[in-house]
């Protein structure tokens, strides 16, 4: 009977007290950082010229600068005639992807700029492919695809 009552005993302390121990593995692993805001990245891209700058902000106006300059520099290497003048603005979206690769998405522009000029997707998007390389957006380490839209001012005068 004592056998009975003290194993009784045992088997009961033995039940509740593993509640008091954790052998979760949860808990054995380290915290992680686990919001990732996926709208920003941390470098974004650049050229080559780009690359001596530091900081994000002016890293980023200097893409910005040099990609305005180069599209605008292959499209007046282009001669284009139109019937009335013309002074708007066109919306360029381009992707870049992971490997830096520049490519048009899409074309936002007015009825009248389409009809003054037809040719103004295909002369953008030879325009685009004369572009140097570009290094891609980075996130965490991590060569990104990132799109980018472009406004582009069309102006002509009769």
């Amino acid at each position: 009977m004592f056998l009975r009552v003290f194993s009784f005993l045992i088997l009961v302390i033995f039940c509740t007290s593993c509640d008091k121990f954790l052998f979760s593995k949860k808990n054995q692993l380290p915290d992680l950082d686990t919001i990732i805001n996926f709208n920003e990245v941390d470098f974004s891209p650049s050229f080559a010229v780009c690359d001596s700058l530091v900081e994000k902000d002016a890293k980023s106006a200097c893409f910005r600068t040099n990609i305005h300059q180069k599209i605008g520099e292959e499209l007046q290497k282009k001669v284009l005639t139109i019937k009335d003048s013309v002074d708007e603005i066109v919306i360029v979206h381009l992707l870049i992807d992971a490997k830096g690769i520049l490519k048009l998405e899409q074309i936002e522009a007015s009825e009248v700029i389409m009809e003054q000029l037809p040719t103004l997707d295909s002369l953008l998007a030879i325009s685009i492919q004369n572009i140097s390389k570009i290094y891609p957006a980075i996130k965490r380490g991590i060569p990104v695809k990132t799109k980018y839209i472009l406004p582009i001012r069309v102006q002509f005068k009769e």
